[in-house]
């Protein structure tokens, strides 16, 4: 007999789905509750699972249901089985109608400043039907983590940073930091401008324990220096290009957010020689998990559009 013969007699979706219920409701009377069936019948599928697989699944004690370690591996399987069958449905839905469908992306807060919007404008503009559901994070391993739970179906953001095994990063473009200020600030008159002269001037930068914060520090290391004290701390690009247009603030972003993000013309780029710390940005997938038609759709669009950015050379 096949082995996959072999496991659709001894293990039924039915029973999984059981199994779930049960861990995540803490009690077989609270799981046969929330599926609408006896208690009894909850007990007898998960002693019968337990005898088809030969060991036991759960650990049960006046606390309540604990996850064995055998549970857990069989759990951990069953989503990504769940989630590819999901990912299967939703590719007949889009095979019969390739207008239609939803991608959920896992997005560094950078790329949500003005890259990720040029995405989703072009792909409504060509699939209207589609929809999108956009998860932020400030730090990558945040976002790896929904990935590896199927809460996204794809990150776009840093591909430098360590990424695991199971994962599979695609570069679409070299970003770096840059320095913003207003076109009134007194540095604009400036030609070419040290970092260590600026670090008196009031800073806004990206709030402590971010990824953010953490490449704004690594800069000024790689410049001999200690990041300065920010008058203003904040995670959003829009609140410091509008603070700089209308102050004396600097700030320092990612270059993507400036490039790809809404123009203001009183916010420019000061001539500040910083160090070539080039960043990835790219896209990431899960190793070995299908990519539905409509977040290849997505990956399609990333890669056009990133086509003149990954040409381009970085300038002074």
């Amino acid at each position: 007999m096949q082995l996959s013969e072999r496991i659709g007699r001894r293990i039924n979706l039915r029973d999984l789905h059981i199994l779930a219920e049960v861990v995540q409701s803490g009690s077989m009377s609270k799981a046969a509750k929330s599926l609408a069936v006896s208690t009894p019948v909850v007990s007898k599928t998960i002693a019968d699972l337990e005898h088809s697989i030969g060991v036991r699944l759960l650990d049960r004690s006046a606390r309540g249901i604990e996850t064995t370690m055998y549970g857990r591996a069989l759990l951990r399987w069953s989503m990504a089985a769940f989630d590819d069958l999901r990912q299967g449905i939703k590719e007949i839905e889009f095979l019969a109608d390739p207008t239609v469908g939803k991608l959920r992306i896992g997005c560094h807060t950078a790329m949500m400043e003005g890259f990720l919007p040029i995405i989703l404008n072009r792909l409504h503009r060509n699939h209207p039907r589609l929809t999108f559901e956009v998860t932020q994070a400030t730090w990558g391993a945040a976002l790896q983590r929904e990935l590896r739970e199927r809460n996204v179906d794809v990150i776009l953001g840093r591909t430098e940073i360590p990424i695991a095994e199971d994962l599979n990063p695609e570069v679409l473009f070299d970003d770096w930091e840059l320095v913003l200020a207003g076109t009134q600030n007194p540095w604009q008159r400036h030609r070419h401008i040290e970092l260590a002269e600026l670090m008196n001037e009031p800073w806004i930068l990206p709030n402590q324990g971010t990824e953010a914060s953490a490449i704004v520090a690594e800069t000024f290391r790689a410049c001999n220096l200690e990041a300065p004290g920010a008058v203003v701390t904040c995670n959003s690009v829009q609140m410091s290009n509008t603070m700089v247009a209308s102050g004396p603030w600097l700030a320092m972003l990612a270059g993507a957010a400036f490039r790809f993000g809404p123009k203001n013309p009183t916010v420019k780029v000061l001539p500040v020689k910083l160090p070539a710390l080039t960043r990835h940005v790219g896209i990431i997938t899960l190793k070995g998990r299908m990519i539905s038609p409509v977040a290849q759709l997505f990956i399609d669009c990333a890669r056009e559009i990133a086509k003149p950015l990954a040409k381009r050379k970085r300038k002074g």
